[in-house]
C-alpha cells in the first residue's frame, strides 16, 4: 500500500465506497462524486488493465479504447509492479461469474 494515499480522508471515502451495493447506487455516488471525464479516465483504466490482462496488444488497446500509449503504459506498469489491486478485482469478476 502507498502510504502516501493512507489518509483518513481516503479511508472515508472507501468507507463509503464499500456502502454501495448496486450499480444504480455506484452511478449516483460517483456521478456526485467525480467529473465526467474523472469517471470516464477510471473506466477507460480499468478496460485497459483487462484487456491488457486478455493479452491484447498496445495498438488494439488504444484504437478500442481511445487510451494513449502513455495511459497502456502506466495501467501495465501498475499491472507488473503494483499491489495486485486489479488482479483481486478479476479474480473476484471471475469468480462471481462462475457462481452466477
Amino acid at each position: 500500500m502507498n502510504k502516501k494515499i493512507k489518509t483518513e480522508a481516503v479511508d472515508h471515502l472507501f468507507e463509503a465506497i464499500l456502502q454501495l451495493k448496486t450499480a444504480p447506487e455506484c452511478y449516483a455516488f460517483f456521478e456526485d462524486l467525480c467529473t465526467v471525464n474523472e469517471l470516464l479516465s477510471l473506466s477507460q483504466r480499468f478496460e485497459v488493465a483487462a484487456m491488457l490482462k486478455e493479452g491484447r496488444t498496445y495498438l488494439d488497446i488504444a484504437e478500442k479504447t481511445g487510451a494513449s500509449t502513455a495511459t497502456i503504459s502506466r495501467v501495465n506498469r501498475s499491472l507488473n509492479y503494483g499491489n495486485d489491486g486489479y488482479d483481486l478485482v478479476f479474480d473476484r469478476i471471475r469468480e462471481q461469474k462462475k457462481e452466477g
